[in-house]
């Protein structure tokens, strides 16, 4: 008997433990869960227009990207256009995924019209105004006029036009991290800027 009440506690003592680990792990994940919608309700004015803003802003600089094939055989320049592409088409994939969680519209992925920022909405609401949709956005000429080049000419435009477009990610992306509250969209804000800025060097030395 007394060996059957010892395997009895035994087996109990060893139940409590599964059921605790059970329970500890279902709250820890339950916590993780809370702490990630949280994060997502959290936004304000600025972190919407940011990624109104940012989402055309990344696509035109992924449709330059794609220009660059058969048009030169820079490495320098088909590196950067990777990079380029590589890094902001998954953070355009982010940009929906987060404003289809606030209730907001979704940017057109459509280029076409990019280039006529009056149809997009006022984006004031910034604060003191860098979060122009127009900063470092190239007009349809200019787009135009880089398809017709090849080579080195194309490579210099190229570079010329991608400093530019990238000086104006960075001070929209600055705007995003005084003003922004989302501590998600913050983050890309931050990626952005560090990012970019070596690119930019990366550009300027390439242009000499």
């Amino acid at each position: 008997m007394r060996t059957t009440s010892t395997a009895l506690i035994a087996a109990a003592a060893a139940a409590a433990l599964i059921l605790t680990g059970c329970s500890t792990d279902s709250a820890s994940t339950s916590g993780a869960t809370t702490s990630a919608a949280q994060s997502q309700a959290q936004f304000n004015d600025a972190d919407i227009a940011f990624l109104n803003g940012m989402y055309p802003h990344h696509a035109q600089a992924v449709e330059m990207a794609d220009m660059v094939a058969g048009r030169t055989d820079t490495a320098k320049v088909v590196a950067l256009a990777a990079a380029i592409e590589a890094a902001q088409q998954p953070e355009m994939d982010r940009m929906t995924d987060w404003l289809q969680q606030w209730g907001q519209p979704v940017p057109a992925s459509d280029m076409s019209d990019m280039s006529d920022m009056s149809n997009m909405s006022d984006m004031s609401g910034m604060g003191h105004g860098s979060m122009d949709h127009g900063d470092g956005m190239m007009s349809a000429d200019r787009m135009a006029a880089l398809t017709a080049l090849s080579g080195t000419e194309f490579d210099r435009q190229w570079l010329t036009m991608m400093i530019e477009h990238h000086e104006g990610a960075v001070e929209m992306a600055n705007t995003e991290l005084a003003d922004g509250e989302n501590p998600d969209a913050k983050q890309m804000a931050a990626d952005i800027v560090t990012a970019q800025q070596r690119e930019i060097a990366d550009m300027q030395a390439a242009l000499g």
